[in-house]
């Protein structure tokens, strides 16, 4: 009697009577955070010795537009080079410690899904991963061409010195809103599995999104060229229509 019971509840995909309870759920998130924040710390340290490596590929389109023998940066507070090294510090230790955080979360996630989920998931996650790099990876390579259109519209009146605070908040800012911009087309196909979209009524609507899209990469680009919005917009229509293709066919 008691086997069949426990059969229904896992065909039911409710949790068997020796599941977590909440103190251990929350014991072993606090095991996973502390995981995830030494790896952060430890990839922080080795960043902060590769701060030059790292300065200078992000400072490699600025070289690419001015020329390698007039992009230097310039500082004009004592304190603004040990802020600039910190900064880069957090931000590499967070992105090379990022595959330990992905897989931490994942562990923490993997039990209270149901293998049909979890099937789903994998995909989700690498296409994830993928999508933000390819993102990065964009923002990076139009990220010369910007700069140049940024540099060219003040006229030639204007001589450029830039700091290194203001040119890596923009790169860096760049950089992570085409990452995450990336991840709309799985959002899109998310809501479609779960029923909260239909397909044919995206089809519809692809107009509208069309409109909504190009507004949106106007208004949130952060530097504001045309350059950068094109290379925004483009992607994210065609990764619409991919997603409502691929809905279609999951949905059936």
């Amino acid at each position: 009697m008691a086997s069949q019971v426990l059969t229904k509840l896992r065909r039911s995909g409710r949790p068997e009577p020796d599941a977590m309870t909440l103190v251990e759920h929350i014991a072993e998130l606090r095991n996973r955070v502390v995981v995830a924040a030494v790896a952060t710390l430890a990839a922080g340290v080795a960043a902060f010795f590769l701060y030059q490596p790292i300065l200078s590929f992000l400072q490699h389109p600025y070289c690419q537009v001015a020329g390698p023998r007039h992009c230097a940066f310039y500082v004009t507070t004592p304190l603004q080079g040990l802020s600039i090294r910190m900064k880069i510090a957090t931000y590499g230790g967070v992105f090379m410690a990022s595959p330990v955080i992905l897989w931490e979360l994942w562990r923490f996630i993997t039990p209270g899904l149901l293998p049909k989920e979890r099937h789903y998931v994998v995909p989700f996650a690498l296409a994830s991963i993928a999508l933000f790099l390819f993102g990065v990876v964009l923002a990076y390579v139009i990220f010369p061409h910007a700069l140049a259109w940024l540099g060219s519209i003040g006229g030639p009146s204007l001589r450029q010195i830039y700091s290194p605070t203001a040119y890596l908040r923009l790169i860096l800012a760049l950089m992570v809103l085409f990452g995450l911009a990336f991840e709309f087309p799985l959002l899109l196909l998310g809501l479609q599995l779960v029923g909260l979209v239909d397909p044919k009524t995206l089809a519809r609507g692809r107009r509208w999104a069309f409109v909504l899209i190009v507004a949106g990469a106007a208004i949130f680009t952060p530097s504001g060229d045309p350059f950068s919005m094109l290379a925004l917009a483009v992607p994210l229509y065609v990764f619409y229509e991919v997603s409502v293709a691929l809905g279609r066919l999951l949905t059936r």
